[in-house]
């Protein structure tokens, strides 16, 4: 890799011995960048569609009232949007970053995880599916606080 690009994800190199390697990473990074512009575009569709079920929802009688299955499917919708984003902030930091940002995507599947809670139907699951989901929280949870742990360490020498 050139000294003078530091900043590219060590994975996709722009220098490597074997041309066609060279070539294919280029292409990998191209497809990457098409990915974060069709993220893009996925979050402004999630917008529309945010301001569509709000007006659905808000111009269905009783006007203006949201019952409280509205809300959550609102605040589901809501945070479809904001993981999204999280997504996208994903692919800009594998750009332009050395490293994998790997506790922004155990955050990126704990706030899924926790969209999938919130819009959860208890009287429809059965109790194997609830204790898979509760599993999954417990363990990106742990996962994140240890992460998180790890990057606070205090240097001692």
């Amino acid at each position: 890799m050139a000294e003078g690009n530091n900043s590219q994800h060590k994975e996709l190199p722009d220098e490597h011995v074997d041309p066609l390697i060279k070539h294919l990473h280029r292409v990998i990074r191209q497809c990457v960048r098409v990915l974060a512009v069709l993220m893009v575009a996925v979050i402004i569709w999630g917008i529309g569609d945010v301001l569509y079920v709000l007006y659905q929802r808000l111009i269905t009688p009783p006007m203006f009232l949201l019952n409280i299955n509205d809300i959550f499917y609102t605040f589901g919708a809501f945070m479809a949007v904001l993981i999204a984003i999280e997504i996208f902030i994903n692919i800009r930091l594998y750009l332009e970053s050395n490293d994998f940002p790997v506790k922004l995507v155990v955050a990126t599947a704990l706030m899924a995880i926790a969209r999938k809670v919130i819009v959860l139907d208890i009287e429809k699951l059965t109790p194997d599916y609830i204790l898979a989901i509760a599993a999954t929280v417990f363990a990106l949870g742990v996962t994140y606080w240890l992460l998180h742990k790890e990057h606070k360490k205090p240097d001692r020498l």
